[in-house]
Order: C-alpha cells, then structure tokens, then sequence
C-alpha cells in the first residue's frame, strides 16, 4: 500500500513500517561492558541530593524547564542560562530538535559510523537520513553538505569508533554550512573524556546546537538527564518543542549535585577511566588485536570478516557483555567494549584469552 492509499489515521504511519523496538541484548551477566554507562557508579553528591529531597518531590510535579539544572550547566560551562535546554536525556534534546526544524520532510545528514538513533530518530519525524562514510567525510566534509539536508549531525568524538573529528575539520563545515544552512547538532556525549569541546564556538554560531548527557561520565544513566547548548533563539526553539516538565526533581537533584562535582569525584573517575583505556588498548595490541585509537570512555576493536556477533556471543558465555558492530561502515566486523574499574576489564581479558584459546568465535 502506497503512502496515498493509507487510511486517515491508520497505524502504523507509513514511514514507520519497518521500525522496530530499540532491542540490544540485555540478559544479565556477571561484566557488563556494552553500554558506555558509568561502571564506577553515581557521584557520592548525586546520591546525597536524592536522598536529602524534599517530602513533596515526588507528589509535586517538577520544574517547568529545569532551571536549576540550566543554571547547573551554565557555570559548569561559563554561559548564560538561555543557552541551556535540557531534557530527559540526550535523546530527548535530539528528538526535540529534529521537530523543531521548519521543513516538512527533508534530509539529515550524518557522517557514518555514528550513533544508532539517527537513522530511527530521523524517521521517526518524517525526515530522510542520509549516511557518508566517515573516510570520505573526512576528506571534504563539504560532502556532508550535498542534497541540501536540514540537518547535519556529528558525534563527536563518536560513537562507534572513538575518533575526535578536528577542530579545523568542524571549522570547515561550520563555514562551509554558513549561518542560514542546515542546523548543525553536534553530540558530545563522550566529551568530558576527550580535550576539548565545541561549545564555546556553539554560542556564538546562529545554526549549531552541542548535546551532552549525564549517562556517561556522571554516572546517572538511570535518572536520564541531558542538555544542549547554543546560542538563545536556537534554544528556545528546542525547549519549544521539548515541551515542559521533561526533568524529573530527583533527576535535576543528582544532575546539579554531579555538574558541581564539589569533591572531586567526577574528575578523578573520568582520569581513571582514561588511563585504563589507554592500559585495556595495549593489553589488546599486545594479543595481537588492533583497538582503534579512543577518546571516549570505550574502545572499538575490528574482528575478522563476519564474526562480530559470534565474538560477542563467545563473550558471552563467558558472562562478559561487549557490543558487536557487525560491517560497520569504514571498519568491517567489530566490538566495542565500555572501558571499566581495572578488576573488570581483567576479567573481560580473561575471557578474551579463553575465547582465543579455544578458537572460537
């Protein structure tokens, strides 16, 4: 049945036939290592404002838009209040913008591989996603650029692959986009593991919105809370379309208490937790694995031709979790592994040796 012949009001809408469910494998296991949570646990403040709330925090609904949690991100980032929109979770934010945009339809261009959602994210809002490999991306990020999308979308660094795209490279683009062209979403989920950010440049740029979460390195992946930064009038667009009361009050609680990060906490978790990917890639060099360079609180390692999800399996049994990237685009077969306390990934070497021995996958 053509778009043309559907029913008013049936279900599903036509371009969400061949959506599915958001399904990953979850079935328990002893380590973990497939989502890019924060394995250290919560901030001992987050924990602390939760459990200090207020009688009425849940009986009363929360604030209309966050704004404790708005001025939170402000004076972690020295910017000003109107250029915070948050929401529940950095999905939200992405989901908000993408309804936000003016064009009924339309391309979303993105640099491939990248985070999984896109492409649903995209239909999701009636839009068409578009994917460039990254290699050729990289080359002329202009490329990202053609068939006149509404919206280019970068992860930076990315996920999954764990590269930073350059400054000069973004710079490039930025340009090359101009100020009336496509929005350009950048999703710095992993940020606060890598040098630098694209934030201060976000302000000051009419079409560009930076997202981040508070699932990775500040460990409240359970209370899902997110943010995007940019200048003013983009933002209150996104809030706009996000709709009120999207942060729980427990949730905003934990996020100010973590962004503070009054004891140390979440700097001295983020310094672990690069060192022991920098430790976990050689353990893997030295096995003769190939880890692509990270800056991210993961590691991607290619796997032969058509095994990545055999790997994961072998893993598995092995009650050891990893993600399997099956012909990932630019990479091939490929595995990713969330980088832990140096105890777990001891046990996820243990198992990736047993694997070897016995040949599988």
């Amino acid at each position: 049945m053509s778009p043309a012949d559907t029913p008013r009001g049936a279900l599903p809408r036509p371009d969400y036939r061949t959506l599915t469910r958001y399904t990953p494998d979850r079935r328990p296991v002893a380590v973990d290592l497939s989502d890019n949570t924060n394995l250290w646990g919560t901030p001992p403040g987050a924990l602390a404002a939760v459990r200090g709330a207020a009688p009425d925090a849940l009986a009363r609904y929360p604030h209309l838009y966050a704004d404790d949690l708005r001025e939170a991100v402000a004076r972690r980032h020295g910017i000003d209040p109107k250029q915070v929109a948050t929401g529940c979770g950095s999905d939200d934010i992405l989901d908000s913008l993408w309804r936000a945009l003016a064009e009924d339809g339309g391309t979303v261009a993105y640099a491939a591989p990248t985070f999984s959602m896109v492409e649903p994210l995209s239909r999701m809002n009636g839009r068409l996603a578009r994917g460039v490999p990254w290699s050729r991306a990289l080359d002329d990020p202009a490329t990202l650029l053609e068939g006149d999308p509404v919206m280019v979308y970068v992860c930076r660094p990315n996920n999954p692959t764990g590269h930073v795209a350059p400054v000069e490279w973004m710079e490039s683009l930025v340009h090359a986009a101009g100020p009336d062209g496509p929005v350009i979403l950048v999703d710095e989920a992993y940020a606060d593991f890598a040098e630098e950010s694209w934030i201060p440049r976000a302000v000051t740029h009419p079409r560009t919105l930076v997202v981040r979460t508070l699932s990775k390195a500040y460990g409240l992946a359970g209370l899902r809370v997110g943010y995007g930064v940019g200048r003013a009038d983009l933002v209150a667009e996104v809030e706009k379309s996000r709709g009120p009361y999207k942060v729980s009050r427990l949730a905003e609680a934990a996020a100010c208490a973590a962004l503070a990060d009054d004891d140390g906490w979440v700097a001295r978790t983020v310094a672990e937790c690069r060192a022991n990917r920098e430790r976990l890639a050689a353990e893997l060099r030295a096995r003769g694995a190939g880890p692509l360079p990270s800056s991210t609180n993961f590691v991607l390692v290619p796997v032969a031709e058509g095994t990545a999800r055999d790997t994961a399996l072998a893993l598995r049994s092995r009650d050891v979790a990893v993600r399997p990237f099956p012909a990932c685009p630019d990479v091939g077969d490929a595995v990713r592994i969330t980088v832990a306390p140096w105890p777990l990934l001891e046990r996820f070497l243990e198992a990736w040796d047993s694997m070897v021995a016995e040949g599988a996958p």
